[in-house]
């Protein structure tokens, strides 16, 4: 693809020459000749300048390189857009395969792909253009919305619910039983049955060995274009807002709600019954045990705003000067 086509398909201002051919995409320290790479952290904007690729997606301010550069708002999105362009990924036309086993009370929407050894189970409702690859398992009751993609190995549990356009990836379970035992006079623990479904709303993904609990009563709820990553927790009767990420490794106690366009990165811990509130980004390893006021960055265990929290960091970092200075002083 030549340089200016690219660049116009993506909505960039080009700078350098527009006959370039673009052939790939690819990392700014590993791009060769061919390559469309792109800078969206200030850390590596120094590779851009030593970079072997042919182009560099930028920001519209970013300083003038020897390479071509395709200047755009949000070059990151923008190099998301470009890796279509140039992976193309299977496609899976619609039928049915023969080791399949679907109840003949499911309803199955049109174009569906069903593949090998998958399981659609008594009542299950599916919209048109799913697609469910080997060995997914869809409980009895499951209801799901049009263009359902689910990856191999992903299940679905009982009664649970999911809009249009969600995507399973390989080894998401919906709706596995919360974590509900109550003491009993002898020690030991009953069982809570786990009634109430896990509801994921439109544009949902689920990523790899996630789990999303159902609940005990009530529901879990997941809305609308959240994002959960690979090994994510949802305890049971929580809720998730809208837009929300969940990186790799959170854990969410049950009865938990996060706010709409929340960020918690990775191995965040949220205790049970807990409000976190809309917009709050909670960084790395945060483990927070009481609610969030809307719009906070929070820290560190327990989590509290992030520039007293990196203040402290660094006072811990002083800690053998400090006590060495004491020492001389008390002599």
């Amino acid at each position: 693809m030549k340089l200016a086509d690219l660049a116009h398909h993506l909505g960039a201002t080009l700078v350098g020459d527009p006959s370039a051919k673009i052939t790939g995409v690819a990392a700014i320290d590993t791009a060769s000749t061919g390559d469309l790479t792109f800078v969206a952290n200030p850390k590596y904007a120094s590779q851009a300048r030593t970079t072997k690729a042919t182009a560099v997606l930028v920001e519209p301010s970013f300083t003038e390189i020897s390479t071509a550069t395709l200047r755009i708002e949000n070059p990151y999105l923008a190099f998301a857009r470009a890796i279509e362009l140039f992976y193309q990924p299977p496609t899976y036309a619609p039928g049915i395969h023969p080791t399949a086993v679907i109840s003949p009370t499911a309803k199955i929407g049109s174009n569906a792909h069903i593949g090998a050894y998958v399981v659609i189970s008594d009542h299950v409702t599916l919209g048109d253009n799913a697609i469910l690859l080997p060995h997914v398992v869809l409980y009895p009751h499951v209801t799901a919305g049009d263009n359902l993609f689910a990856h191999a190995h992903a299940v679905v549990r009982e009664y649970c619910q999911l809009g249009d356009n969600v995507v399973l990836q390989n080894g998401a379970i919906i709706g596995a039983d919360g974590f509900g035992f109550a003491r009993q006079s002898n020690g030991s623990w009953y069982k809570i049955l786990q009634s109430g479904p896990a509801v994921l709303e439109d544009a949902v993904e689920v990523q790899a060995n996630a789990c999303i609990d159902r609940a005990s009563i009530g529901e879990t709820r997941i809305h609308a274009g959240a994002k959960v990553d690979n090994l994510v927790q949802v305890g049971h009767g929580s809720t998730v807002g809208a837009n929300t990420l969940l990186c790799a490794q959170v854990g969410l106690a049950g009865s938990t709600t996060i706010g709409k366009s929340v960020i918690l990165a990775g191995q965040v811990g949220v205790a049970g019954h807990c409000t976190v509130g809309d917009g709050v980004i909670a960084t790395a390893q945060s483990g927070i045990p009481n609610d969030v006021e809307p719009g906070k960055v929070v820290s560190g265990y327990p989590a509290i705003d992030n520039r007293q929290w990196l203040r402290s960091v660094a006072l811990v970092n002083r800690l053998p000067e400090l006590l060495r200075s004491l020492k001389s002083q008390s002599k």
